[in-house]
């Protein structure tokens, strides 16, 4: 599903100088997801670095610089408004349904799920423009992935 939703992204022709910013609306929106329940574990820390790495192919230095950034800008309540505007202007509804997939996914990666961070997806879908349904049926995809 990863992979699909790389595919997806890259389909958008986004010229290079365009790049950061991407990164740095992806990285956003995941230690928004992450920081959810008050805390950041390594395991999720090192699930964004991942996805960003492998799945998106961004440059391992990059995603490192972009996570501080983005780890010291968490507590910043506007952000979430800001990610989200963003994607909604650049994105279509099936490349959000699986950004919100790829944040459950995170979110699930520690073995813990808090209301936090079910109130904050919900809060995302809503942003979004997605629906209930399809906000839990990204996160069923998104647990049948971690089980696998």
């Amino acid at each position: 599903m990863l992979n699909l939703l790389k595919n997806i992204f890259e389909t958008k022709q986004i010229p290079d100088s365009d790049s950061n910013e991407n990164l740095e609306l992806l990285c956003g929106l995941m230690i928004e997801a992450a920081y959810s329940d008050g805390k950041i574990d390594q395991s999720e820390v090192n699930k964004i670095f991942d996805i960003l790495v492998n799945t998106f192919k961004e440059n391992p230095e990059d995603v490192r610089i972009q996570l501080d950034r983005s780890l010291s800008n968490k507590n910043n309540s506007s952000s979430l408004y800001y990610y989200t505007s963003k994607f909604n202007k650049e994105y279509s509804p099936e490349k959000k349904i699986l950004l919100i997939e790829t944040l459950w996914e995170i979110i699930l990666s520690d073995g813990d799920v808090h209301d936090y961070e079910t109130s904050l997806i919900r809060r995302l879908s809503g942003l979004l423009y997605i629906s209930d349904v399809n906000s839990g049926n990204a996160r069923q995809r998104a647990l049948n992935k971690i089980k696998k």
